[in-house]
């Protein structure tokens, strides 16, 4: 079981790294206060070792992400450019091998 500050030791390799791309704008991922949500839901599949492509995509696409006031909601999965979807991957098999 992960302890809050294991959750908030991914959370910030995933704040600063990770972007949503909106018109060529880049908002990234803690600016958003989207990351500690992702570093609770991916936490369990690098301790489970259940990581996969597969998985981080259903996590994304599961994660709405309310736009316009809440007018409107988009899946996180088709906000993000596919080149920080592979970042994302990356960066969790990385924290996965130094530190679990």
């Amino acid at each position: 079981m992960a302890t809050t500050r294991e959750i908030e030791t991914l959370a910030a390799e995933i704040a600063d790294k990770i972007y949503i791309d909106v018109a060529k704008w880049h908002l990234y991922l803690g600016d958003a206060h989207l990351h500690i949500p992702l570093a609770e839901r991916f936490y369990p599949m690098l301790e489970n070792d259940d990581l996969s492509d597969a998985n981080v995509q259903t996590v994304l696409q599961n994660i709405s992400v309310p736009l316009g006031g809440g007018r409107t909601e988009v899946s996180l999965l088709d906000l993000l450019p596919a080149t920080c979807q592979s970042q994302l991957v990356e960066l969790l098999e990385d924290y996965q091998k130094e530190n679990l």
